[in-house]
């Protein structure tokens, strides 16, 4: 390698570092430090409000908020949902800092990303990656299935639950709420927008639960004339806990679950879909295949509780 060629080398590295340093200053303004007697980050959503991830705020209904600045400030919990792994709080302090969310849709694989986190709320601290998946169905450790994830190969160390994840324009592109087998997953924007506006004015997010582990399935074709046309696939049922509503309406082991109520069950999330909001104490028909014919047993979806 030449002199001229390893000049230019050193120069576009330094060219990249001072980027990423320039990007997580700017990105920083908008993170804070959440103390519910754990430690986590947030990020400032809106004038008064600051999103984070709900296993962060725990129980705690006033934890404290440590903005950008080290101004400390208490917050009220707007509400939550376990579920997704999502919280809002609210906070009197004026003129913070909003993140600038971007656009979930055109987040590509491969894509530099920046996780951010101020648990301490005496300095932010970054960690950087690459997308693996974007818009994607994952399922957490702690049983949700969340609908347009993006999933990264950044790493998450502890106190960054609940920080921002950002592109490298500083926008933000969701919320960091799980690392586990070497990946990191986080809560798109674009749902963050609509779960925020759910929680500010209801203060909660009601959802139901069966007690059922399901996967897809597609079904055999010698049984799909036993089920509505245009239906290919279902859930077969692989457990059914102890005391659930499920276990109670008489689902089994090795049932296909064909619908909910009014949805059908093509995949996971459909089911979830089926058991927000009104679903919770309605007695629902779910609709089984089970040895060759359709069975419907009538189910009360109970209150989904973390």
């Amino acid at each position: 390698m030449s002199q001229d060629s390893g000049n230019r080398g050193r120069l576009l590295l330094q060219s990249f570092s001072d980027a990423v340093t320039a990007l997580a200053e700017s990105a920083s303004r908008s993170v804070v430090s959440v103390d519910a007697g754990r430690r986590g980050s947030g990020v400032a959503w809106s004038e008064g409000i600051v999103v984070t991830a709900n296993h962060v705020v725990g129980r705690s209904a006033t934890p404290t908020v440590t903005l950008h600045g080290r101004t400390e400030t208490q917050a009220r919990l707007l509400g939550r949902d376990p579920f997704l792994d999502v919280a809002a709080l609210e906070i009197g302090s004026s003129g913070i800092h909003s993140a600038m969310r971007g656009n979930t849709g055109e987040v590509c694989v491969g894509q530099f990303v920046l996780a951010l986190a101020n648990a301490r709320g005496n300095g932010v601290s970054a960690t950087h990656g690459a997308v693996t998946s974007a818009r994607r169905k994952v399922r957490g450790y702690w049983g949700a299935v969340v609908e347009n994830a993006i999933v990264t190969d950044v790493r998450l160390n502890p106190g960054y639950s609940g920080g921002p994840l950002v592109d490298a324009s500083g926008r933000l592109l969701g919320i960091n709420v799980a690392h586990f087998a070497g990946r990191s997953i986080a809560v798109s924007v674009d749902y963050l927008e609509k779960t925020v506006v759910r929680l500010s004015k209801g203060g909660g997010m009601k959802r139901g639960y069966l007690g059922v582990m399901v996967e897809p399935i597609e079904l055999p074709q010698e049984l799909s004339g036993s089920v509505e046309a245009g239906q290919n696939g279902g859930l077969l049922v692989r457990s059914v806990d102890r005391g659930s509503p499920a276990r109670a309406a008489g689902v089994a082991l090795g049932d296909i679950i064909l619908s909910l109520g009014e949805t059908k069950a093509t995949d996971e999330y459909s089911l979830y879909q089926a058991l927000e909001g009104d679903a919770v104490g309605q007695e629902l028909a779910l609709k089984v295949l089970r040895a060759g014919r359709v069975v419907e047993l009538p189910v009360t979806p109970k209150e989904y509780e973390a």
